[in-house]
C-alpha cells in the first residue's frame, strides 16, 4: 500500500514538472511558429503605429430657445505625425466645417489642435498640437512613382472609432483619378483592397518596409463599409503639398493667370481644349498675345483662344491643363499651341504665381 502511494506521488510530481515546463516553453513555441511575413508585418505596425493619431471634430451650434451655444460632435478620422514640431497630416474632409478639433496621441491623451493649412483640391490638411516632443514619432516617407500592382499595402487608422487598427492587402491598381472636395481631379490615386472604413480617412498607407506610400482618403462601397475598393492619395503628391501647407499655410499654385470657360459650357459648344474666357491685364499670357472671349460691336461672341497642347501634352479640358501645371514652378517656361479662328498658333509663356 505504501509503495502504491509513493508511486502515485511520484507520477503526480512528474506531471507537475511537465506542466510547468510546458507552460514555460509554450510561448516560445508559439512565437517560433510566426512566419517571416507575419514578423515583418508586426515590426512595421509596432514602428509606425505610435505616429498614427485619432482625430475628432465638432461644430458649434446655437440653440435659439436657450440662447446657448453647444459643441456638437461632427465626425472622426485618422492622421499621422509629420515632424517633431507637432504637425499632423490628415484629409481635408476630416476637418471640413469643424469649429473644434481634438487629437488623441499614442499616450492615449487628447490634445486640442489648430489648423495650419488646407488643400481641398488634394483632400489634404495639416493641423498642429502642443504635446511632449517624445510623442512626435514620424513615419518614413517612401515614393509612389515606382509602386507595382500586387505589392503589399498596410493601412493603419481608426475605423469606426476603433483606435490604431491594422488592415493589410495589396495595391490593386495605380493611376486612378478621383474628384476632391474642392472639385478638382486628383490623379495617380492608389487603389488598394486593404480594408479602409469610415474613420480610416487621413491615416497612412504603408509598404512592406513601413514607408509611407499614400494617405487613405475614401472607399467605393454601396453600403458605406469596406468592399475591398479603397483609395489613397499618393505620397509623391503629399510630399509636394504638405511642406507648402506647413510653410505658407496654403498651397502655392502657378499658371497662366487666365480664366477658362467652364468645361460644362465648352462641352455644350462641342469644343475640345481649354478655352480662355479672360486674360488678366499685365500677365505673361497677355504679353504673349493670348486673347479671351469677347463681344464684337454687334454683340456677338468671339470665342477666346483654345489651348490644345502644352509642351506637347494634349489638352482635352481645363483639368488637363491645371493638372499639368501642378508639377511646375513659378518661372518655368511652357510651350503652348492654341487655336484662333481655326488656325493653330504657338507661343511660349513663363508660369506665374496665382
Amino acid at each position: 500500500m505504501l509503495l502504491e502511494i509513493k508511486r502515485i506521488l511520484k507520477m503526480r510530481l512528474q506531471l507537475s514538472v511537465f506542466i510547468i515546463a510546458f507552460s514555460v516553453l509554450l510561448p516560445v513555441y508559439v512565437q517560433a511558429q510566426l512566419q517571416p511575413d507575419e514578423e515583418a508585418t508586426i515590426k512595421v505596425f509596432e514602428k509606425a503605429s505610435p505616429a498614427v493619431v485619432f482625430i475628432k471634430n465638432a461644430s458649434l451650434q446655437w440653440d435659439g430657445f436657450s440662447m446657448y451655444v453647444y459643441e456638437v460632435p461632427q465626425g472622426a478620422g485618422s492622421g499621422f505625425i509629420w515632424d517633431d514640431q507637432g504637425h499632423i497630416v490628415t484629409n481635408f474632409h476630416v476637418l471640413y466645417q469643424a469649429d473644434s478639433i481634438e487629437v488623441t496621441l499614442s499616450d492615449k491623451k487628447t490634445y486640442k489642435a489648430t489648423v495650419v493649412g488646407v488643400a481641398p483640391d488634394y483632400d489634404l490638411a495639416v493641423i498642429k498640437v502642443d504635446a511632449p516632443k517624445d510623442l512626435f514619432k514620424s513615419i518614413n516617407l517612401g515614393s509612389s512613382k515606382d509602386l507595382k500592382v500586387g505589392q503589399r499595402a498596410l493601412s493603419i487608422g481608426n475605423p469606426f472609432g476603433l483606435d490604431c487598427s491594422l488592415s493589410t492587402g495589396v495595391i490593386s491598381a495605380l493611376g486612378r483619378s478621383m474628384r476632391s472636395v474642392g472639385g478638382r481631379e486628383i490623379h495617380d490615386v492608389i487603389q488598394t483592397d486593404a480594408a479602409i472604413n469610415p474613420g480610416n480617412s487621413g491615416g497612412p498607407l504603408l509598404d512592406s518596409r513601413g514607408d509611407l506610400i499614400g494617405v487613405s482618403t475614401m472607399i467605393y462601397s454601396p453600403s458605406g463599409a469596406s468592399a475591398g475598393v479603397g483609395f489613397a492619395i499618393p505620397v509623391d503628391v503629399v510630399k509636394r503639398v504638405v511642406p507648402q501647407l506647413v510653410k505658407y499655410g496654403k498651397l502655392k499654385k502657378v499658371g497662366l493667370d487666365v480664366v477658362f470657360v467652364p468645361d460644362s459650357i465648352r462641352e455644350q459648344l462641342g469644343i475640345s481644349g481649354a478655352m480662355i474666357l479672360q486674360v488678366q491685364e499685365g500677365s505673361g499670357a497677355e504679353q504673349a498675345g493670348l486673347k479671351g472671349t469677347q463681344r464684337n460691336l454687334y454683340g456677338n461672341l468671339i470665342f477666346g483662344d483654345i489651348i490644345v497642347s502644352v509642351d506637347n501634352h494634349h489638352i482635352e479640358n481645363n483639368e488637363d491643363i491645371l493638372g499639368y501645371f501642378d508639377n511646375k514652378n513659378s518661372g518655368d517656361n511652357v510651350h503652348i499651341k492654341f487655336l484662333r479662328d481655326a488656325n493653330e498658333l504657338e507661343t511660349t509663356i513663363a508660369l506665374e504665381d496665382l
